[in-house]
């Protein structure tokens, strides 16, 4: 089962690199903002106490965000495997993450965080402003935050699976299929 960690700041093309993956390796896509839709919508009780933080304007304690996680993977897992987009975020998150994947008999198969210069994230997430309607696509100060809240609180992450050997960084500039060849070539080693 290939259960990958797709890595990279805000505008690294995760979510381009996501689609084809799920394609090609027929494999879950397992979303934070996804869960919290789903959970939200239903009512349930993960979804209530989120929104009880999310009112508060609070975040959303990792306990809740990894019981959504953990439901999601315990209804689908008997599939090919599972891509993690957007989480883990923190270091907490990543080693909850393997504990509740080592209770299930599975594991993180590698993390592969896409690197891309920071000009060119900028240009790329002004660039999708234009269409995604996003406010934080289209702020350049929102964005300078999003890239520093990256780079201060999400990339340690990076070094908690670097530390087990599971990290690959794959060079995030080029055409869109010359990068999913690379990923690619990665994961065909798993």
């Amino acid at each position: 089962m290939l259960n990958i960690v797709l890595f990279g700041p805000p505008g690294a093309g995760k979510g381009t690199q996501s689609e084809k993956l799920i394609e090609k390796y027929d494999l879950i896509h397992l979303s934070t903002g996804d869960l919290f839709r789903k959970h939200l919508g239903e009512g349930t009780e993960l979804g209530k106490l989120a929104r009880k933080y999310m009112d508060e304007g609070r975040l959303v304690p990792d306990e809740v965000v990894i019981g959504m996680v953990e439901d999601k993977i315990k209804e689908t897992k008997d599939g090919n495997g599972f891509i993690f987009d957007g989480f883990p975020r923190t270091v907490a998150q990543a080693s909850a993450l393997d504990k509740v994947l080592e209770d299930l008999g599975l594991k993180i198969s590698g993390m592969i965080a896409l690197d891309v210069p920071e000009d060119i994230l900028k240009e790329r997430i002004r660039e999708r402003g234009k269409t995604s309607g996003r406010v934080d696509d289209q702020d350049d100060s929102k964005i300078e935050t999003r890239i520093k809240v990256y780079l201060d609180e999400t990339l340690p992450v990076a070094g908690f699976y670097d530390n087990q050997s599971k990290l690959t960084k794959i060079h995030g500039v080029g055409t869109i299929d010359e990068i999913f060849n690379n990923i690619a070539k990665v994961i065909d080693q798993y």
